[in-house]
């Protein structure tokens, strides 16, 4: 909004709309866990293997959503499938029970809250394509996608304290009631930047350009007309691709999206097993509950949300400033998030107090999401027109990292023990390990150029 009022384009305002749109979402996720442990709490008879199937039927729809999410926004148009996402996951959120005994339907709605949620993603990247000009496009993902930290960071503050006063039941329903809100907001920035684009056509600014390239593909018109500093703007603005259509299978086959899919894995891998196995983490390693902590144990995702914005500027400042390529810009900007992820990492197990164990997790995380100024942006620099199926792809990756690596994490410290460092180090180190991996792999293989038209 600050941007917007600075600066009266239409496309600053949907930026800040799209950061809202991860933040939302983000705190619906947090959110739930915060409610359903309270729910658990007072209801009789509900086991910890109850809670783990309720918790993981989220991360199992939002997994098999992530490319169908990419296909249907190139087909339909990103506003559409966004409009779409959060429609149905705010009411599924508003039907989930606030009963914990009742499991079938808090699997079934958790479920449907994730395919809903898989096609936001996806979605974003196909909108931005197309709304953001192509030297605006990586500070724009970084801060769209650094809604999510904020958003996790904000529900872990804020709450509690609802939960406590109003019970579980509330943060529910609130989430509910904040997702239709923001659709509201949306499809008003929406209406305000067709108005005032159709405005400027009327004018006899319309170049009739195609935007997309190529025709048809079921997607919607992508006429342009000058802007002010010369730049061209989508009249419709939906982000449905005129691209070629690709199957995922296609896009597999080029090493560059591959580079991008391992990284996608990497840093998911990475962020996964910090974050969930943290509370465990504070008590074996530092021997401090994490909720002694306080306010403090929002400090990783707040990092994260400056750090990966700073990665994007960075690698910007890099290409347009220094002269240096897009690949080598994001390159540089991944290695650097990763290789100093994977020495923090290393550096956890040998903490021996909470002040230096929060330190080297705030570091480590922060570091991860620098990263994503080299990788995440990527899919926009290859194929601008397929951005939301790329990311798709990815995705899943990143679901599949979380899957595998919290399981693989529970088997080491089980086998090893959770008071024992050695099973942490060797949890660790395998994150660190596939840091340094996702960055030779990104060096290698990484593309700024476009390669999909």
């Amino acid at each position: 909004l600050l941007a917007y009022l600075l600066h009266p384009e239409p496309r600053y305002l949907m930026a800040g709309c799209l950061f809202l749109a991860t933040l939302t979402a983000y705190v619906e996720r947090t959110g739930f866990s915060i409610a359903y442990t309270l729910m658990a709490s007072e209801a009789a008879g509900v086991s910890e293997s109850t809670k783990g199937a309720v918790m993981s039927a989220f991360y199992w729809g939002y997994g098999l959503s992530q490319v169908p999410g990419g296909i249907a926004a190139q087909r339909y148009g990103g506003d559409t499938v966004l409009t779409f996402c959060f429609m149905s996951w705010s009411l599924a959120s508003l039907m989930t029970p606030g009963d914990a005994r009742r499991t079938f339907l808090l699997i079934f709605w958790r479920f449907v809250v994730g395919v809903s949620q898989g096609f936001l993603i996806p979605a974003v990247h196909t909108v931005v394509s197309v709304w953001m000009r192509r030297e605006e496009r990586a500070k724009a993902v970084s801060l769209i996608t650094s809604g999510m930290y904020l958003g996790s960071a904000s529900a872990m503050w804020l709450l509690p304290s609802v939960s406590r006063l109003f019970g579980g039941r509330a943060i529910l329903r609130l989430v509910g009631v904040m997702g239709l809100c923001w659709v509201g907001l949306f499809r008003a920035v929406k209406r305000l930047f067709s108005t005032e684009i159709s405005g400027a056509a009327d004018r006899g600014t319309d170049r009739g350009t195609d935007r997309g390239g190529e025709g048809g593909g079921g997607g919607d018109l992508h006429r342009a007309v000058s802007s002010a500093d010369g730049d061209s703007l989508p009249l419709v603005s939906s982000g449905a691709s005129a691209s070629r259509k690709r199957t995922p299978v296609e896009f597999l086959k080029h090493p560059s999206v591959q580079a991008i899919v391992v990284n996608n894995f990497t840093f998911h891998y990475a962020f996964y097993i910090v974050m969930n196995w943290l509370p465990t983490y504070f008590d074996s390693v530092l021997h401090a509950p994490l909720q002694s902590v306080g306010v403090a144990k929002t400090l990783p995702y707040l990092t994260m949300f400056f750090t990966s914005n700073a990665g994007a500027w960075l690698g910007d400042y890099v290409i347009k400033e220094r002269g240096a390529s897009v690949a080598a810009g994001r390159k540089l900007v991944n290695s650097c998030g990763f290789l100093a992820a994977a020495f923090m990492l290393c550096l956890m197990p040998a903490a021996s107090d909470v002040t230096f164990g929060l330190l080297v997790t705030t570091l480590a995380l922060g570091a991860a999401g620098f990263a994503r100024g080299g990788f995440s942006v990527n899919h926009m620099d290859i194929a601008p027109g397929h951005a939301g199926v790329i990311m798709g792809i990815s995705n899943t990756a990143g679901t599949i990292a979380g899957v595998i690596g919290v399981a693989v994490t529970g088997n080491i410290l089980s086998s090893w023990g959770p008071d024992s460092k050695g099973g942490w180090y060797v949890s660790f180190m395998l994150a660190a390990a596939l840091c340094v991996v996702g960055t030779v792999v990104f060096a290698r293989y990484a593309q700024g150029r476009r390669v999909f038209s």
